[in-house]
């Protein structure tokens, strides 16, 4: 597993950072601000909130940490990795100091790994004590040394010597140039909880709930629980969020570390304008909260209306055709034909449903964060499909006959209904993100449940086929116009085929290209010699030359798979890297990201309609939105990691970030210009974005 890509600096341009970050701080807080601590990755200082300080008052420090791109530190619970920053300070004539304070963190994806921490800027402020004794027109001295550890591609441990010298007055003066810091500070710092908190598991699977007022669907968007001790909970798993008026669950998933006697830690809630807030919560585990994990049931649900829907979704059409014939076929047969034929089509699915969720299940539990459409990642996988389309064209197109999807009977159905579930897994439908999320954040069985209710689903239309035979008395009597139509709906299917060497194209680049099409020429022949032998009496010879040229073509897949685009794929906007939307956040400008691939039709047809129009694209001019498309067209672990953050294990997934800082909005992933531009305009304007 490669960890993600970061954006690397030249030293010139990191000093060029951090010299603009020192010059840009206001001028008074830096009279009460140490000298600093300059890394290329960090600049640290310790900041006074005061200008004076007063014998037997109080004040606040910061340590202070500029962060450059790319890099972050770490909270008290780190994660997956990691070490929080330390301070110990040197008070003389007996002052005294509370414990540093942490702010809320984030989630920081690194690889299937998930650590809690900071990016941009992170502030840790304590209270100071000054002792009774010092009298007024002395100077008090503090003196600390810190310690903190950055992480990028590579983790780098830093420490650095600190000293403030700050005047003894007969009252605390506070410094009008570090309020601002402090206020910011102190926002950012986690409350006492106003809510009635449960919490409770079994087994794996659990859930902490929050209920109180200001709790429910029009006020909560998004939730997060970050527990104060490491190992407890699977930090990368989805945390589902389920809402009711007054209360919110959150879905957990344990970890290795058992659960101590009181689970604490603080839940991060962005209300409906993007607000977020942090808050201090603990609970005696218990019994799991209603909604908790979201029950099995549930997700069932989702599952079954989301492949319901896949039906309708770019990536079938291709098998449409050979579902057209197929139900054509079934006019004016008897009741028993008709069940046995659609009972085959669904048996198909189900089972080919069955296998691909079995496939993902057994890649997560060894560990690779595979996802929904993962095989076509895989250039070898899309070129032995195209040949598979082309084969099923020629079939169609009467070049050669033999049983399978494409003609009828048990086998028959059976066949297409597995195909139409292998080119439907580049799509997913509405529900079938949440489903799938789910599904796999819990044990093998439940998850092979919901992906067995995703099959039946799709296969619904055939399950009422199955059920009421009656029914295909309502379709046209067979006649010479299937004949016809069956030779028409060959094209669909070559169509396919070139999609697919269109995606290989971006995959492997002209050289796998190149090997596709010979591929597809043996294929071809492979085709035309078993029609010939099949036209003939004793066509061995010609079978036995079909075999070879089919072998021929599987014999050139590692060709495939060993060739490499000339040069990156062309996406709209800039490439999206964690480094390079911590740089845009940082810089307080609203982000939008587009996370695609070259063989996922939805995606291609929502760029099309919605993202890149001359309307959503003026949108973005005006609020100074940059656009930054993530390329998972082979596999990208980082983008992996992202969409597992997000609870989604495919592409499309669309998401907003907006200006100033702020969790970031997910949009439905069958778009409209409409929802684009309004997502933006709803947005609020922490920060003015730069034109």
């Amino acid at each position: 597993m490669h960890p993600p890509e970061h954006r690397s600096y030249p030293l010139s341009m990191r000093a060029l950072f951090l010299l603009l970050a020192f010059l840009l701080a206001p001028a008074a807080a830096r009279a009460a601000e140490s000298e600093a601590v300059v890394s290329p990755r960090a600049r640290v200082t310790l900041v006074a909130e005061a200008a004076a300080v007063a014998p037997g008052g109080t004040f606040r420090l910061a340590l202070r940490q500029v962060l450059a791109p790319g890099w972050h530190t770490y909270w008290t619970n780190p994660g997956d990795a990691g070490e929080p920053p330390s301070l110990d300070l040197s008070l003389r004539d007996g002052g005294e100091a509370g414990p540093l304070l942490f702010p809320a963190p984030l989630r920081i994806p690194y690889g299937p790994l998930v650590n809690f921490g900071y990016l941009g800027e992170a502030v840790f402020p304590l209270t100071v004590r000054v002792p009774e004794g010092i009298e007024p027109g002395r100077i008090y001295t503090i003196e600390g040394t810190a310690r903190w550890l950055v992480c990028a591609d590579l983790c780098i441990p830093e420490e650095g010597a600190f000293r403030l010298d700050l005047p003894v007055e007969a009252a605390t003066r506070p410094d009008p140039g570090a309020t601002d810091l402090f206020r910011a500070a102190e926002a950012a710092l986690p409350r006492p909880s106003p809510f009635v908190v449960r919490a409770g598991f079994e087994g794996a699977r659990g859930g902490i709930e929050l209920a109180g007022a200001g709790l429910g669907p029009a006020s909560v968007r998004e939730a997060f629980f970050f527990p104060d001790e490491p190992g407890m909970f699977d930090n990368a798993a989805p945390q589902p969020l389920s809402l009711r008026e007054g209360a919110l669950v959150l879905g957990l998933r344990r970890g290795a570390a058992p659960l101590p006697g009181e689970l604490s830690g603080l839940v991060a809630i962005t209300d409906a304008a993007g607000v977020r807030a942090a808050y201090k919560v603990s609970a005696t585990p218990g019994a799991v909260p209603e909604g908790g994990g979201a029950a099995l049931w549930q997700v069932v649900i989702w599952a079954a209306l989301g492949g319901l829907i896949l039906n309708l979704m770019p990536c079938v059409f291709p098998v449409l055709a050979m579902k057209a014939m197929g139900i054509a076929r079934l006019s004016g047969a008897s009741r028993g034909a008709v069940r046995a034929e659609a009972l085959g089509y669904v048996a198909g699915v189900v089972l080919a449903f069955l296998a691909v969720g079995g496939a993902l299940v057994a890649a997560r539990l060894a560990g690779s964060a595979a996802g929904w459409g993962f095989q076509f990642t895989a250039p070898a996988f899309v070129a032995a499909l195209a040949w598979l389309m082309l084969a099923v064209g020629l079939n169609l197109s009467g070049v050669f006959a033999v049983g399978g999807p494409s003609t009828g009977g048990r086998l028959g159905s059976f066949g297409t209904g597995a195909l139409a579930v292998v080119v439907a897994t580049p799509c997913t439908a509405p529900f079938m993100a949440v489903a799938l999320g789910a599904a796999l954040a819990m044990p093998p069985l439940a998850a092979l449940a919901v992906f067995g209710a995703m099959g039946l689903g799709m296969a619904a239309p055939h399950m009422l086929l199955a059920a009421f035979p009656s029914l295909a008395r309502l379709l046209p009597r067979p006649g010479a116009w299937m004949e016809r139509l069956r030779q028409l709906l060959a094209f669909p299917m070559y169509g396919a085929a070139a999609w697919l060497a269109w995606v290989i194209s971006v995959q492997a680049g002209p050289e796998g290209v190149a090997w596709v099409l010979a591929g597809a020429l043996l294929v071809g022949f492979a085709g035309w010699a078993l029609g010939a032998a099949q036209a003939t009496s004793g066509g061995r010879i010609g079978r036995g030359a079909a075999v070879l040229a089919v072998l021929g073509a599987l014999a050139l897949l590692p060709m495939v798979s060993g060739a490499t685009p000339a040069g990156p794929a062309a996406v709209s906007g800039e490439a999206w890297s964690p480094a390079r939307l911590a740089a845009l956040r940082a810089e307080g400008r609203p982000v939008f990201v587009n996370l695609t691939a070259a063989w996922c039709i939805t995606c291609r047809v929502n760029e099309r309609v919605a993202l890149e129009t001359e309307p959503t694209r003026a949108a973005f001019a005006r609020a100074g939105v940059a656009l930054l498309t993530g390329d998972w067209t082979r596999g990208d672990p980082a983008i992996t990691a992202l969409l597992r953050e997000r609870g989604r294990d495919g592409v499309p997934l669309y998401l907003f970030y907006p200006a100033g800082g702020g969790e970031p909005v997910a949009l439905p992933q069958i778009l409209t210009e409409r929802m684009v531009i309004e997502a933006i305009s709803a947005a609020p304007e922490r920060v003015r974005p730069a034109a």
